[in-house]
């Protein structure tokens, strides 16, 4: 029998794909650069795929920021927890636990983000000289603005900082490793005059990776002049954000090491992760099997309600094979029970089409908001089904 919760908690749990982990509460002692404090491990670790964090939660202070930077909520999403995955390779969750960067504060990560100046912009834009560290090209300033932005254009978009403190047997927690993520524009959008028209010029993918390891450079070398960096393990990543009328969110491509007390980046690994739209031609042409079955389901949802063809997925891939789907049913009803059986119906579609190694998601919504919402994690016979109220 389909499992059908209304609990909200029980939701968030299931979620994760494994039962908590009931423990109390570990206190220990946070080492900083120049003082000790008390903090708490949460008893709960809701996955081994996830870091545990300390408490009290110390936000960082360029929070805020991704979400001015980055183009789409599917970019600041993935963003972040891309930055998780990528941080796994180095720093394993069962030694590690997870803190907000700390480190760089939102004036530098601003600075950061500017592009060089010429002493008579600085003047323009009201900065002092020692404040002209912007990681972006210079714009000269004469000529053809179009030209001008075609030759030069903004490829750092954000940097995003997450800090790992390793747990020591004493008791103790000292930050064991960073890793920062540049997010680089796929296209740079800009203005000839302000409130002008938009226009955009395309970033091809190699210019990206070229701009983007000679800025990692530059960041690497700024950490470690930063009072307590001087010696710590960096991980630096590049990702790619789509551009703001994407339904999918970009990727990230590369990543390298920094060992202790180094400023020399180690050799670059490729990501191979991709999101990709179905249906779309990019599904036909790299995924055409995986489009097929999903297809398949997109027409059996469509004999419920027959002039309907609103269904969407958003399939996640490493190195091409597919990880995760997501698919996206909104739809208008007339009545909950009308929703509630609608939803038995997909339930049982997703038994039928989609193989139990991957993971697949259902948002069901409509004009009111969240109508249902289907989980089935991999290897799990019975998917979990949530009704809103």
């Amino acid at each position: 029998m389909r499992k059908i919760s209304l609990v909200v908690f029980a939701l968030v749990l299931l979620l994760v794909g494994c039962a908590p982990n009931f423990q109390k509460d570990q206190e220990i002692v946070q080492e900083k650069e120049d003082t000790k404090e008390k903090a708490i491990i949460p008893k709960y670790k809701i996955s081994d795929q996830y870091y545990q964090t300390i408490l009290p939660f110390e936000p960082s202070e360029a929070r805020g920021l991704t979400v001015n930077k980055l183009n789409t909520r599917y970019d600041i999403d993935e963003f972040e927890t891309g930055l998780m995955r990528i941080a796994q390779n180095t720093f394993s969750p069962d030694k590690y636990l997870f803190q907000e960067g700390q480190y760089l504060d939102r004036k530098t990560v601003g600075l950061w983000l500017n592009r060089e100046y010429t002493d008579a912009q600085l003047k323009e834009v009201g900065l002092k000289a020692e404040e002209n560290i912007g990681l972006n090209p210079l714009d000269p300033g004469t000529g053809d603005v179009k030209t001008r932005n075609k030759e030069n254009p903004i490829y750092l978009a954000h940097i995003l900082e997450h800090d790992y403190l390793v747990k020591g047997e004493d008791g103790t927690a000292h930050l064991g490793g960073i890793v920062i993520g540049l997010a680089l524009n796929s296209v740079h959008y800009f203005q000839e005059i302000q409130y002008g028209p938009t226009f955009e010029t395309k970033i091809e993918h190699a210019t990206l990776d070229k701009e983007g390891k000679k800025i990692a450079k530059k960041v690497v070398s700024r950490l470690r002049q930063i009072k307590g960096l001087s010696k710590v393990p960096i991980t630096i990543a590049l990702f790619e954000q789509e551009s703001n009328s994407a339904v999918v969110p970009g990727n990230f491509f590369a990543y390298a090491n920094v060992s202790e007390g180094s400023t020399k980046l180690g050799g670059w690994e490729n990501v191979n992760e991709d999101y990709v739209l179905f249906p779309s031609d990019n599904a036909e042409d790299d995924h055409r099997d995986d489009l097929t079955t999903f297809l398949n389901f997109k027409q059996d949802v469509e004999e419920y309600f027959p002039n309907f063809n609103g269904v969407i997925g958003r399939a996640f891939y490493i190195e091409n094979e597919l990880q995760k789907l997501n698919i996206d049913i909104p739809i208008q009803f007339y009545g909950k029970a009308e929703a509630v059986g609608f939803t038995q119906y997909v339930t049982g579609l997703i038994l039928e089409h989609f193989p139990d190694y991957i993971s697949v998601q259902v948002n069901v919504s409509s004009v009111n908001g969240p109508e249902a919402l289907i989980v089935r994690e991999v290897d799990q016979k019975e998917p979990f089904v949530h009704i809103y109220e």
